[in-house]
C-alpha cells in the first residue's frame, strides 16, 4: 500500500507527519481523538462557558465513572501530580497556597519507595516538595515506611506501574500504614486504564488521590484527571488556573490552563472508553499485527513475535540480524523514521517493536511495505 500523497497540514508548515507505532507518547502527540470526541469539541467551541461551573460539573461526571468522591480535569497527568501534591501540602489554607513553592514551616516531604523512583517523580517537587527515599534498591519494608513518616510528611507518592514488583510494598499496605498516621497517598496511575475494573481499582484502593493521563483512554494529549478525596480535590481546584482567577488565591497553578474544548473532550472520551467494545478493539489490533507479520514473511534473518503471546496481539516484535548490506535494526528504524510520512518504531538492541494501539487502521500496510523494503534492501 502506497503512502498517502496528499499534503498534510503538517507539511504545509514544514514538518513531516508521523505514523506512530510506538504508543501513547507525549513526544508524538499522545493520542488520536475519535469522531465523537472531535464533534464534542467542535460543539463546545460554539459557546463560551463559566469555566468554574464546567470544571465542577465535569468533575462530578468523571468521579461517578471512576468511583471516586470527586475529580478535576488537569492539563495532563504531570499537572495532576503537581496539583495533588500542592493539595496535600496546603489543604484548604489559602495563605499557604499563596506561598507555594515556599514551603517553610509547612509539611513538604513526599515519601517514595527507593525502588520506584522514576522520571516523573520530579512533578511533585515543582510546588516546593522534597522527595524522601524510603528503603533501597532491593526494596522497602513496612517498618521502613512507618519509620519514615514524620511531622514533615505531606504525602506518600505511589507509582502504580510498579505494583507487584519484588521488594515494592503493595498499595494496600502503603495506604494502611500512611493512614494510621493521617498521611494521604497520591497514586500516579497515568496509563493504568485497562481493563476497566483495573482502572477503577486505584480510586477504590483507599488512596486519597489518583492521577491519570487522558491520552491513554482517547482524550487529548494535553489533559489528565486528578480524582479522590473531596477536600483535596477542592484544594487542587482552588490552586488551579480558575481558582487563581475566581477565588483571589495567589496560587502557583495559573499556568496550568485548559480550554473548554479539552475539558469536554476528557468527559466524552472517558464516557466513550467505558462504553467501548474493548474485545472488538483488541481483535482489531490483532488483525493489524497479523497483517504486518504476514507481509514480512519470507524475509531472511528476522524473527517475528506477536505479543502478548496469549493474544489478541497488540504488538509485534521483530528480531533483526544484520542485513547483507550491513544494516542493523537501528539502521532500519532510521530509514523508516527518515521517510515521509515518518514511521516511528520501538527499538531495543536488535529488536524492533510495533505497537498498533496508536496506528490508524490502514497505516499498518504502509508500515509493512516500508519495513519490507528496508529489511530487504
Amino acid at each position: 500500500m502506497a503512502a498517502p500523497t496528499t499534503t498534510s497540514i503538517f507539511e504545509e508548515i514544514g514538518v513531516r507527519p508521523v505514523i506512530n507505532a510506538v504508543g501513547h507518547q507525549t513526544l508524538l502527540g499522545g493520542s488520536q481523538l475519535s469522531p465523537r470526541v472531535r464533534a464534542a469539541m467542535e460543539e463546545a467551541n460554539r459557546y463560551y462557558v463559566d469555566m468554574a461551573e464546567l470544571l465542577e460539573r465535569s468533575g462530578q461526571i468523571i468521579a461517578r465513572l471512576l468511583g471516586a468522591e470527586a475529580a478535576y480535569v488537569t492539563p495532563g497527568c504531570a499537572a495532576a501530580l503537581a496539583l495533588g501534591t500542592a493539595a496535600c501540602i496546603a489543604g484548604l489554607d489559602t495563605e499557604a497556597m499563596g506561598r507555594l513553592p515556599d514551603t517553610t514551616g509547612l509539611k513538604n516531604e513526599v515519601l517514595i519507595q527507593k525502588k520506584t523512583r522514576y522520571k516523573y517523580d520530579r512533578c511533585p517537587t515543582i510546588v516546593g516538595a522534597r522527595l524522601v527515599e524510603v528503603g533501597d534498591e532491593s526494596g522497602t519494608s513496612a517498618a521502613q515506611l512507618e519509620a519514615a513518616l514524620g511531622p514533615r510528611t505531606a504525602c506518600v507518592l505511589y507509582f502504580a506501574r510498579m505494583q507487584g514488583q519484588p521488594g515494592v510494598l503493595p498499595l494496600s499496605e502503603v495506604v494502611e500504614i500512611a493512614h494510621r498516621r493521617g498521611v494521604p497517598v497520591l497514586v500516579d496511575a497515568a496509563g493504568e486504564v485497562f481493563p476497566l475494573d483495573y482502572m477503577k481499582s486505584w480510586p477504590a484502593s483507599g488512596a486519597d488521590l489518583v492521577a491519570y493521563g487522558s491520552k491513554y483512554f482517547g482524550g487529548p494529549n494535553s489533559a489528565g484527571i486528578l480524582c479522590g478525596r473531596q477536600d483535596l480535590i477542592q484544594s487542587a481546584a482552588i490552586q488551579g488556573f480558575i481558582g487563581f482567577e475566581s477565588t483571589g488565591s495567589r496560587s502557583f497553578g495559573r499556568p496550568l490552563k485548559l480550554d473548554r474544548q479539552e475539558i469536554i473532550a476528557v468527559v466524552v472520551a472517558l464516557q466513550e472508553w467505558f462504553g467501548l467494545d474493548h474485545e472488538a478493539r483488541l481483535r482489531g489490533y490483532d488483525r493489524m499485527v497479523r497483517a504486518i507479520a504476514e507481509r514480512l514473511q519470507g524475509i531472511p534473518a528476522i524473527t517475528l513475535t506477536p505479543l502478548p503471546a496469549g493474544g489478541p496481539a497488540t504488538r509485534l516484535e521483530i528480531a533483526v540480524q544484520p542485513r547483507p548490506n550491513g544494516r542493523t535494526a537501528a539502521d532500519v528504524a532510521r530509514v523508516l523514521r527518515d521517510g515521509n510520512p515518518s514511521i516511528r518504531l520501538g527499538l531495543q538492541g536488535d529488536v524492533l517493536s510495533i505497537n498498533v494501539a496508536t496506528v490508524t487502521p490502514g497505516d499498518e500496510l504502509v508500515i509493512a511495505e516500508r519495513l519490507r523494503g528496508a529489511l530487504s534492501a
